[in-house]
C-alpha cells in the first residue's frame, strides 16, 4: 500500500477504513507458513498499521504442527528494543550472540549521548511521522530527538504517535524538521515533502526559512525497532549537529539514508 501513487491523505482514509471493517490491512500465506514450518514466530502488538496483529498471528499460530512459540515485540522505547533483542536471543538459544549485539549498540548510543552534551544548544526539532494529515512522532523518536541533542516539543515520548493539528506545527516553530514518514523511503517522502510546502503559513516556520528540512529513509532506520534504530540516532546527529558528528551528516542527494531538501 505505501509504494502506491496515493497520496497520503487517501492512503491514511483508506488504512482507517480497512482497520473498521476487518480489523487489519494484511492477510498471512497459510500455505507457505504451513510449508516453513517454523519453530519461533516473532509478531507484534504495536501497531496494527505497521505489521500484521499479533492476535491473527497467535490465532493461526495454533494451527500448526508443534506448535511453534509465538514471541510478542512490542517496544515503546529504546530500552525496550534492547530488550527484545534480548528476548529474541534467548528463544533462539544464542544468549550471548544477543549481549555482545547490545552492548555494542549501547555503546554507539552513548558516544552520541556524551558527545550531543557539549553542544551549547539544543535545536528546536519536529520528527514528523506522517504529512496529511500531520502525526507527530511517538514511541521511540522523541527519545532519539534527545539523545542526538535536539528537542521534539510535539513528540509523545514512549506513547503511539498521534494526528495534531498543523496549527501546532507553526506554534512550536521547528528549527529543523525531520521527515521519518512511517513506510516510505526517501523519493517517496521527497512527494510529500512538496505537498508539506503548500500547507499554509509553511513558509513562516524557521526550518522552512533557513533549509533545514531533511527526508530520512523511514522504512529503512526509524519505523525498525531492532539495530538499525541506533543507526537512526546518528543519522539524527548528523542533522542535528553537523558540525559535531560530520560521520553521520547527508552524503549528499544520492545518499540512502538522509537528504536535505528544504
Amino acid at each position: 500500500m505505501h509504494n502506491s501513487n496515493l497520496p497520503s491523505r487517501e492512503v491514511d482514509e483508506w488504512v482507517r477504513r480497512a482497520l473498521d471493517d476487518n480489523g487489519t490491512i494484511y492477510t498471512i500465506d497459510e500455505p507457505l507458513l504451513r510449508k516453513l514450518q517454523p519453530d519461533v514466530i516473532l509478531t507484534q502488538k504495536l501497531c496494527d498499521v505497521c505489521a500484521v496483529g499479533y492476535g491473527t498471528v497467535a490465532k493461526l499460530a495454533q494451527t500448526l504442527p508443534g506448535p511453534p512459540r509465538v514471541v510478542n515485540l512490542e517496544p515503546t522505547s529504546l530500552a525496550d528494543i534492547f530488550d527484545d533483542v534480548r528476548r529474541v536471543a534467548d528463544v533462539c538459544d544464542v544468549r550471548e550472540r544477543g549481549e555482545k549485539l547490545i552492548g555494542g549498540l549501547s555503546e554507539r548510543v552513548e558516544n552520541v549521548r556524551k558527545r550531543a552534551e557539549t553542544r551549547p544548544a539544543r535545536p528546536r526539532c519536529f520528527l514528523m511521522e506522517w504529512v496529511d494529515p500531520p502525526f507527530c512522532s511517538g514511541h521511540w523518536g522523541p527519545e532519539l530527538v534527545e539523545i542526538a541533542g535536539g528537542c521534539d516539543s510535539l513528540g509523545r515520548k514512549h506513547q503511539p504517535s498521534a494526528q495534531i493539528e498543523w496549527q501546532q506545527v507553526l506554534d512550536a516553530r521547528p528549527e529543523i524538521i525531520v521527515l521519518a514518514l512511517c513506510g516510505y523511503d526517501i523519493d517517496r517522502a521527497r512527494r510529500d515533502y512538496e505537498l508539506l510546502r503548500r500547507f499554509p503559513g509553511f513558509d513562516s516556520i524557521p526550518a522552512a526559512q533557513t533549509g533545514e528540512i531533511h527526508v530520512v529513509n523511514a522504512s529503512a532506520y526509524f519505523a525498525r525497532p531492532g539495530p538499525r534504530i541506533i543507526d537512526s540516532v546518528e543519522i539524527l546527529a548528523g542533522i542535528l549537529h553537523p558540525t559535531e558528528f560530520p560521520e553521520f551528516a547527508s552524503r549528499g542527494p544520492d545518499d540512502p539514508r538522509v537528504v536535505r531538501i528544504g
